[in-house]
């Protein structure tokens, strides 16, 4: 129940941030929706979100492990070029798909996943998706 709540939260944090970063229109980053109407737009979010967490979960560990070093020089700073990677990955494969999330340049995709990830972190908190919860009561 947890995952499916974090993966609404991810979601609406993707509309959020196709809101602050890309604004109206097809310019900075933005979603493409499958099919026609509000149902395909939601359905799109939904996807690219469990895509996105795919491949943060995936390939992204991978990444941060090997680029420890990286990290440890520029104080964190590294970490953003991490996200912006991975949020272009996302767009990538949503373009093989022929729907999803769209970026118009790498930094518009760095600028999006600190948006998103502030967001995130913010509506995890408030909603307490975040916490693991103690099963031995």
């Amino acid at each position: 129940m947890r995952t499916l709540a974090r993966i609404l939260v991810s979601s609406f944090a993707l509309w959020l941030t196709t809101l602050i970063v890309g604004g109206s229109g097809n310019h900075g980053v933005w979603v493409e929706p499958f099919g026609e109407g509000n149902d395909g737009y939601l359905i799109t979010l939904v996807l690219v979100a469990l895509v996105f967490g795919l491949v943060n979960g995936t390939l992204g560990k991978l990444v941060r492990f090997v680029s420890i070093p990286l990290y440890i020089l520029t104080l964190g700073l590294f970490g953003l070029i991490i996200n912006g990677i991975m949020f272009a990955i996302v767009a990538w494969l949503s373009d093989l798909a022929g729907f999803g999330l769209r970026i118009d340049n790498f930094w518009w995709g760095v600028l999006a996943a600190l948006v998103l990830s502030i967001l995130s972190g913010i509506l995890n908190g408030l909603l307490g998706t975040n916490r693991k919860h103690d099963r031995d009561h």
